[in-house]
């Protein structure tokens, strides 16, 4: 990518000040990891896509208040990922109990197997993903930021604006909340599907 030079405090400051080229140089960064992050955290790559251009249209909008990191904006993107997925599912959530209001069909298929082999393809990757929508958003952040993208916890604490001790609680916390989570979901998944059979 030709990064060698690439100064991105200096990139972004020029940024803030409108310059969309460099804002551009930004996004061509940390376009990859903010795609990857949405893509853990959504069920395609279409959705991953739409947020990524949601969380890039943002750190436009609110480029005075990006904080910038070690010279860098990812951990701010990263948690704006998890914003905007936070936000996104709720409006499916909405669109989805609209849905299911509407009268059932009179001629309905048995989609049974066809559940069954949708569950088995998204398999762990969807139970982890449902899991870490229970969380809430500060442990969704922690965990995004010093787990998933293995951030310090110095400079994870910079981007949520806290002390590194307060990290390091919240980390232990939310992990421990997570496996719960996780738990709660393969238990919940082990009994609809043997329930199923």
């Amino acid at each position: 990518m030709g990064t060698e030079s690439f100064d991105e405090a200096e990139t972004w400051a020029a940024a803030i000040g409108g310059d969309s080229g460099a804002f551009a140089r930004v996004f061509d960064a940390h376009r990859d990891r903010v795609f990857g992050q949405a893509l853990r955290l959504m069920r395609s790559p279409h959705d991953a896509e739409d947020v990524t251009a949601l969380v890039f249209l943002e750190a436009w909008r609110k480029r005075d208040a990006v904080r910038v990191v070690d010279g860098s904006v990812i951990g701010w993107l990263l948690v704006t990922t998890n914003y905007v997925v936070r936000n996104l599912s709720r409006s499916t959530r909405r669109y989805r109990a609209v849905i299911d209001r509407l009268p059932a069909p009179t001629n309905t298929d048995d989609h049974a197997d066809e559940v069954a082999d949708r569950l088995d393809r998204e398999g762990r990757d969807a139970q982890v993903r449902v899991a870490f929508a229970r969380l809430s958003k500060s442990d969704q952040d922690v965990i995004t930021l010093c787990v998933l993208e293995e951030l310090s916890t110095g400079q994870a604490a910079r981007v949520l604006g806290v002390p590194a001790g307060t990290v390091k609680s919240r980390l232990s916390r939310a992990k421990q909340r997570f496996t719960v989570h996780t738990t709660e979901v393969l238990g919940q998944t082990a009994s609809a599907t043997g329930g199923a059979k």
